[in-house]
């Protein structure tokens, strides 16, 4: 059964948690109210990322207990042997088993969780007000076939965009594409007109590095959702199908085909790695990157090192492309990074795991994700105004203890309320409109995000040979750029995906789609 179907109302559930609070509850809810004023700590297992975790009893950790009324017991793992610990704890003793676990979706973890070892909250989340918030689609996500099994840390859901060369729009007189044919022209326009103005023929519209991955927000991905082929599949005539067998995918393919072969590519798209990608950028050799955010902030500190405040010139943001109709299909992330879940080996009964959800419940407490996120007002940070959107660091080695310690903590926040917390006051004029046009147009694109319907879906198929299956795709899809296929040698390579168990992953994937 989809998800969806099994979670309530968002705002049903929350009401129903209030008027359970307010009532009561039952003799089950009594026995919880009591395990919640145990003395024992709540014992919880997170990577941290500093050079040290944080000392136990530091200033943090008082602030969230004082505020949960409740004991924790944090067991800090260096990030870099997280997931090696992970494996050994659930292999483990019981005894040694946290109550709570930050936890990635692995094969390991799948077993477990399908296997019994943690509770499943599929129906538990709307019973708890901040956790009946969160996002149905980002639940989903980060469920396994639907059931949920731990609560997600919450990232940025949009962080798609085109990065354009601001100055050299300028400089030709042309308009900040908005669409997907916008950006071809001036793909096109920054490969013949000399926007950098040298009087040499030595720019290209689009850089793009090698990307032989399927499905993970990369610059084709971006593409194809653009054109309306959906985000990784997509469901047509009620049943769902790869995005790649659909015909708004191949008109992304001839697309691309089209600006390789005009020029308007880098011609080592192919080869380029990754950690080069920003190069041509910089240089001035490229005016083009289909990306996200982050990218374009570090663009920006790349040019404001060569010249201070340049960044704010020649980087432009135009968040995701409609196509060629005026429809916009933005692809968002999962809107998650791990989940906290709870094993039943430490958590033993209904009494004990309602304890422990009323705990990461208050985690979500506006306070609370200030305190995760951000530190203790006048201990290491100050806001910058009465509107609180701004804050600063307080500069002092007491300061940055409490800082450095918060970083520590912020990987057990969860953040499902989806409230916007303060950002860190930007150094100038030129960042803080860069941060506000961002948030625009993140809050823009949320509305027309086109979600993986299969984000959630494990099946044996991809699990054996998932990999061997992305690489026939993804190889054809670069031998096709480059010419080396035509659409009869696509069409072959399709088939290939399919009789080698491509087949096999649509069937046990519209099995899971009930």
């Amino acid at each position: 059964m989809k998800l969806k179907k099994l979670l309530p109302l968002i705002g049903l559930g929350a009401m129903t948690a209030v008027l359970l609070s307010a009532c009561g509850g039952n003799s089950a809810k009594k026995d919880s109210a009591e395990a919640a004023t145990s003395d024992e700590p709540i014992t919880i297992m997170a990577p941290y990322i500093e050079t040290t975790p944080p000392a136990d009893g530091n200033v943090v950790q008082k602030a969230i207990e004082k505020y949960t009324d409740t004991k924790i017991k944090m067991s800090w793992v260096p990030n870099t042997s997280y997931g090696d610990k992970t494996n050994i704890v659930m292999a483990g003793d019981a005894k040694d088993m946290p109550e709570v676990m930050v936890i990635s979706k692995t094969a390991g973890f799948i077993k477990s969780a399908q296997a019994g070892a943690y509770w499943d909250l599929t129906d538990k989340l709307k019973d708890y007000p901040n956790l009946a918030k969160s996002d149905e689609n980002i639940v989903e996500a980060s469920s396994v076939n639907g059931t949920v099994y731990g609560i997600y840390r919450g990232r940025d859901l949009v962080r798609s965009t085109a990065i354009i060369r601001k100055d050299w729009l300028e400089n030709l007189g042309l308009e900040e594409p908005k669409t997907v044919e916008d950006l071809y022209n001036v793909a096109k326009a920054f490969t013949e007109e000399d926007p950098d103005g040298n009087g040499q023929n030595d720019t290209v519209g689009i850089n793009i590095p090698k990307w032989p991955n399927l499905n993970n927000g990369g610059p084709y991905d971006l593409l194809a959702t653009w054109l309306g082929a959906g985000n990784g599949w997509v469901e047509k005539d009620g049943k769902l199908i790869p995005s790649f067998e659909t015909d708004e995918y191949m008109d992304s393919l001839k697309l691309m085909q089209k600006m390789v072969q005009e020029g308007l590519v880098n011609k080592d798209f192919a080869t380029l790695e990754t950690d080069k990608w920003n190069d041509n950028f910089v240089s001035g050799k490229a005016g083009i990157i289909l990306d996200t955010y982050s990218r374009a902030a570090s663009l920006r500190s790349l040019f404001n090192q060569q010249e201070e405040g340049s960044g704010n010139d020649k980087v432009l943001i135009t968040g995701n492309l409609a196509n060629n109709d005026g429809t916009t299909y933005s692809l968002p992330t999962d809107g998650y990074s791990s989940f906290l879940a709870i094993p039943k080996a430490s958590v033993k009964t209904e009494a004990d795991l309602d304890r422990v959800l009323t705990f990461l419940d208050k985690l979500n407490d506006t306070e609370m994700l200030t305190l995760l996120n951000i530190g203790i007002e006048g201990e290491n940070f100050e806001y910058t105004d009465d509107t609180k959107q701004y804050y600063t660091l307080i500069d002092t080695p007491e300061a940055s203890a409490v800082t450095d310690a918060t970083k520590s903590f912020a990987q057990i926040s969860m953040g499902t309320t989806g409230e916007k917390l303060p950002k860190a006051q930007p150094a100038t004029d030129g960042d803080k409109e860069f941060a506000e046009v961002r948030a625009t147009l993140e809050a823009r694109d949320a509305k027309t995000a086109v979600f993986n319907p299969t984000a959630s879906f494990i099946t044996d198929t991809y699990t054996t040979k998932g990999a061997q299956l992305d690489q026939i795709i993804g190889d054809a899809r670069t031998k096709y750029f480059a010419g080396q296929l035509d659409d009869a040698g696509w069409q072959a390579a399709v088939e290939l995906w399919q009789s080698s168990g491509g087949n096999d992953l649509i069937e046990e994937t519209n099995a899971l789609n009930k």
